[in-house]
C-alpha cells in the first residue's frame, strides 16, 4: 500500500485557517481602535507552518491582553488588493528608499477589489522613524495624476517634509495580493499571500512564494508583542517592501543590493 503523502501547507491555506480560527472584528472598531495612520512597522517573511503557530498563540482567547481578532466585513476574511505605484522617469522614490534618505515617500493608487473602493495615498516615512500615511478617496476615473490629487500631493510634502512634489510622475508598479488583517488594540499586523508585481513598462511580472506569508507589524511602540514572538519563533525582519522588491526583481539593472537577498527569497531565481 503506498503511504499517503501530505501536501505542503500553502501560505494562503494557512492564512485562511488563522482567519477563519479568530473572532472577527468589524471595520469601525479596527478605526477605532487600531487605526494606525501614524505608526512604526516591520516586515517579516513567514513559513507557513510558522505562521499558523504564531498566528494560534495571538488568536488565543486566554492570551494576556485579549486575542487578536480577525478583521471581517461582509462576512469575508480575507481580501484582494491591487494597488499602482508612482514614481518618477528617473525612479525617484526607489531611490530616495535605496539611500536611506530620513525623508521618503511613496505614492500610490490603492483599490480594494472586493468594495469597489479606491483611495489615493501617500506614504511618508518621518523625523523618527515612523511612517505616516495620508489618504484621499478617488472616485469615478480620478487618478493620482489628476490635478486635485496632484495639489494634494504638493500640499501634503511641503507641510509635512518641507519639500516640492516632483513635477513628472507614471506608473511604475503594480501589485495585487489577498490579506487578512488580525487586530488588538494599539496593534494590527496584515498578512499577505498570493502576491503578483507586475512592470507596467514592460508587462513582465513576478510571482511570491506559495509558502510565505508577507507579516507586517504595525504598532505605535518601535516593538510590539508579535515582534517578540516572532522573533521568539526564529523569524527576524526582512529588508523587503513590495514595491522596492518587487522593482530590485523586475529591474535587475538597478542598484538594489539591500533588496535583493529577501527578493530571492520571495521571487525566486526571478528575484
Amino acid at each position: 500500500m503506498a503511504a499517503h503523502v501530505t501536501a505542503p501547507m500553502t501560505a494562503a491555506r494557512a492564512v485562511v485557517l488563522a482567519a477563519q480560527t479568530a473572532a472577527p472584528i468589524s471595520l469601525a472598531e479596527v478605526n477605532e481602535r487600531a487605526q494606525l495612520l501614524t505608526r512604526f512597522d516591520r516586515k517579516y517573511l513567514v513559513p507557513a507552518p510558522v505562521f499558523l503557530s504564531v498566528a494560534g498563540r495571538l488568536t488565543d482567547s486566554r492570551r494576556p491582553g485579549g486575542p487578536f481578532r480577525a478583521l471581517a466585513i461582509g462576512g469575508r476574511r480575507a481580501f484582494r488588493y491591487h494597488s499602482v505605484y508612482y514614481d518618477t522617469p528617473g525612479l525617484g522614490s526607489f531611490h530616495d528608499h535605496r539611500q536611506g534618505r530620513r525623508l521618503r515617500f511613496k505614492i500610490r493608487e490603492r483599490v480594494y477589489e472586493d468594495s469597489g473602493e479606491r483611495q489615493f495615498e501617500i506614504k511618508l516615512k518621518g523625523r523618527r522613524g515612523a511612517t505616516v500615511k495620508h489618504r484621499r478617496p478617488l472616485t469615478g476615473v480620478d487618478t493620482p495624476l489628476d490635478p486635485h490629487c496632484r495639489a494634494y500631493l504638493a500640499e501634503t510634502l511641503q507641510r509635512t517634509h518641507g519639500i516640492e512634489a516632483p513635477t513628472t510622475l507614471s506608473p511604475s508598479l503594480t501589485t495585487d495580493y489577498l490579506r487578512t488583517t488580525l487586530v488588538a488594540d494599539g496593534e494590527r499586523i496584515t498578512c499577505d499571500v498570493s502576491l503578483v508585481c507586475g512592470d507596467p513598462s514592460t508587462g513582465r511580472a513576478v510571482h511570491g512564494d506559495a509558502a510565505l506569508v508577507l507579516v507586517e507589524t504595525k504598532s505605535a511602540s518601535h516593538l510590539s508583542d508579535v515582534d517578540r514572538l516572532l522573533h521568539a519563533h526564529g523569524v527576524r525582519p526582512a529588508v523587503f517592501t513590495k514595491y522596492c522588491g518587487a522593482l530590485a526583481a523586475l529591474r535587475p539593472a538597478l542598484p538594489a543590493n539591500r533588496w535583493r537577498r529577501a527578493a530571492r527569497r520571495v521571487f525566486g531565481e526571478a528575484g
